[in-house]
């Protein structure tokens, strides 16, 4: 298991442009490692993320409410790799989580959140656009009202609130998070390997099409499935 964690914890590891592309970096190189079947991704300290750290953007102006590129780059490498990747990828969010931050948790494959966590797109309250998959990604997960409801009026919300609109799989007490994430992956590396990474394939090849192209999909593709015996 690769262990990712966002480390500025006298900012709530507010994220950076370094931080974003050491990210894409870290998750790359797990992509890539035949040793490595799972991912996790938390936060030193107290928080997740309190997402950008808009002071670090140097004074570039933000214009038409877009972060830019040297974040925006980054960011979606970030979470098209988690996407892409074999190996499951798991947010252990261990502390408040906001905006970019949240938009990361929500391209992660399984997701346990401390319930004494806070969470919100304050794109809205900002003034900045969503532009690493919140306007697609949370309508998708919770549904067209909750997702509305959350990015208008920019509140906040609790783990609790993320498991009843199954953005999240579990909220646990924060003493417990750490064994409740092992215990999944201790489940999880006990199973196929190649079945998971054939299940990532197959869900993300068939997310956007109807019922009846998503069997087609999974009943034509072939993987190698090597660790049967």
């Amino acid at each position: 298991v690769t262990t990712i964690t966002l480390n500025r914890p006298e900012s709530l590891n507010a994220l950076t442009p370094a931080m974003r592309e050491a990210l894409a970096d870290a998750l790359d190189a797990a992509a890539g490692d035949p040793v490595v079947n799972a991912v996790v991704i938390t936060g030193a300290g107290r928080g997740f993320s309190a997402g950008v750290d808009l002071k670090a953007l140097g004074g570039r102006p933000i214009v038409n409410g877009k972060v830019g590129d040297v974040l925006d780059v980054p960011a979606r490498r970030a979470i098209d790799t988690m996407a892409t990747m074999s190996k499951p990828v798991i947010a252990k969010v261990n502390g408040h989580c906001f905006t970019g931050a949240l938009e990361l948790v929500l391209g992660c494959d399984l997701v346990y959140a401390s319930n004494k966590a806070k969470f919100g797109d304050t794109h809205a309250k900002w003034g900045v656009r969503p532009t690493w998959g919140m306007s697609q990604r949370m309508p998708r997960l919770a549904g067209s009202r909750i997702a509305a409801e959350l990015a208008l009026t920019a509140r906040t919300f609790t783990a609790d609130e993320g498991v009843q609109w199954r953005l999240f799989n579990a909220s646990v007490a924060p003493d417990a998070l750490d064994a409740h994430v092992a215990e999944v992956l201790d489940a999880i590396l006990a199973n196929s390997h190649d079945v998971i990474a054939a299940y990532k394939d197959l869900w993300r090849r068939s997310a956007d099409v109807p019922l009846h192209e998503g069997l087609a999909i999974e009943a034509t593709s072939e993987f190698d499935i090597s660790d049967t015996d």
